[in-house]
């Protein structure tokens, strides 16, 4: 039997499935309940009902609930996403992580004047950071961009560790321009599940490297990344260039230019994964508004998530369904389009930030942060003078949960499909992230890596040969 077969069917052997169709697992309510959904014809915006479908015919109704730049593209029929009910409180975390988060509700933390999070009681760093820091966020605090934006941060590393081999997919409005195979490494540092939690002696937020696997001229191009807790130590940026032949230490301002010539960047990550500290940021507001969801996962069922051997949970996607435009047969819409997604309402904090440096390519981005999920949604980015250049648009998901081999819950995202879209505004262009060349290959969280080795500057030549 071949290695990678036999390695698959150990796989499957070792998961333990939640039962299908069970009312409470780990003391919660799964799956939700369908009768919290609002049903078919409730009304979301004058003229606009679940169960509409939001396209050329509609797009005024939803006029104030979308940025203009993702707005025009329903105006021209370029998209077209069926609305949908997310409701409240049916969102879950690992029981530990709740109850830190309740701890956390009654002022434990607040933001210094650097923007970073220090412990309320002594005015220092803490020792670690658990559970949402913020949960309770009000927009007239002077403070509310910063405490949504990290509570986006850790909500987002609370998933995992990942190791992931995903596509960006470069696409002109009529169909796929060049693919790029990517193997993606991250080790989360902070708000880990005790469970999965490693050693941080050097005080690291994260590490990641990621490895061009594809095509042929970007085959070796690696680079290696440090974000530190220090609020003052800007990241550790570096990159091997096979045509170089060598490791170079790279500006973090370039983590804002289009990674490997895409219209993604560093920068953008799962939605917006600059340093907060190194930004000045106000509060613009709260809005109710739209936001692509995948609907499976909303409704509690997304893809199955299988303990793999070596540690961590391999994300599977049962359904076969595409992600984006120019992976659905007889689509007359855009290219990049989000084809399997819907549109839920939801309500945002939207908050502004500037750059302390002068050299960032954005002047200005703009973020809407789910304020029950603290998922990014959108995040817009403005030149120097005030002009719309790109927007980044995130799909958004439930939390499923699942067994380990000891049989402990583990509560994180799942889905039956992948879309984070990087849209080039003024070149009518964009930059996929996300998709899946092969569901056989890793797209797996809560990973257990061997950090002293990968994330070693050493590495980037042994993974770029």
């Amino acid at each position: 039997m071949p290695v990678r077969l036999l390695a698959l069917l150990v796989v499957l052997v070792l998961v333990r499935a939640v039962p299908a169709g069970a009312g409470t697992v780990d003391g919660r309510e799964w799956p939700p309940d369908p009768s919290k959904y609002a049903p078919a014809g409730t009304e979301v915006a004058p003229g606009l009902k679940i169960g509409d479908t939001l396209d050329q015919s509609n797009a005024q109704t939803a006029k104030d609930l979308l940025p203009p730049e993702v707005l025009s593209h329903f105006e021209k029929n370029e998209y077209q996403n069926p609305i949908v009910s997310w409701p409240e409180g049916i969102i879950h975390w690992d029981q530990s992580f709740d109850a830190a988060t309740k701890e956390n509700a009654a002022g434990r933390f607040r933001v210094d004047e650097q923007g970073a999070i220090i412990d309320a009681a002594t005015g220092k760093m803490p020792e670690y950071v658990y559970g949402i820091p913020f949960p309770n966020v009000s927009p007239d605090d002077p403070q509310a961009a910063l405490k949504a934006l990290w509570n986006n941060f850790h909500v987002y590393w609370n998933t995992g560790s990942y190791n992931f081999n995903a596509q960006i997919v470069w696409v002109a409005p009529t169909g796929v321009d060049r693919i790029s195979l990517q193997d993606v490494y991250f080790q989360y540092y902070e708000n880990q599940n005790p469970r999965y939690r490693v050693p941080n002696p050097q005080e690291f937020s994260w590490q990641s490297l990621a490895a061009a696997k594809t095509p042929a001229d970007l085959q070796g191009t690696v680079a290696l990344s440090y974000r530190y807790r220090d609020p003052a130590k800007r990241d550790s940026v570096w990159t091997y260039v096979p045509a170089l032949r060598r490791v170079r230490a790279v500006s973090p301002s370039n983590r804002s230019d289009g990674f490997l010539g895409s219209d993604l960047s560093q920068d953008d990550g799962n939605f917006f994964d600059a340093k907060p500290e190194d930004f000045k940021w106000k509060t613009v507001g709260v809005k109710e508004g739209l936001r692509f969801v995948d609907p499976l996962s909303i409704k509690g069922e997304g893809g199955a998530l299988q303990w793999v051997p070596s540690g961590g949970y391999r994300q599977v996607w049962d359904k076969g369904l595409p992600s984006a435009g120019f992976q659905k047969e007889g689509w007359t819409g855009i290219a990049w389009a989000p084809v399997s997604a819907a549109l839920a309402k939801r309500k945002f904090l939207v908050i502004e930030g500037v750059p302390n440096d002068r050299y960032y390519l954005y002047g200005k981005v703009e973020l809407w942060i789910d304020t029950e999920s603290w998922i990014g949604a959108f995040n817009r980015k403005f030149s120097w003078k005030g002009e719309a250049l790109n927007t980044y648009q995130v799909d958004g998901y439930l939390n499923h949960p699942t067994q380990n081999p000891d049989g402990e819950y583990d509560w994180f995202w799942s889905s039956q499909h992948a879309w984070q879209c990087a849209e080039a505004l003024k070149h009518n262009r964009a930059t996929l992230a996300g998709l899946r060349q092969d569901m056989t290959l890793p797209f797996d969280r809560r990973v257990k890596h061997n950090t002293g080795q990968l994330f070693d500057v050493n590495t980037l030549s042994r993974f770029g040969k």
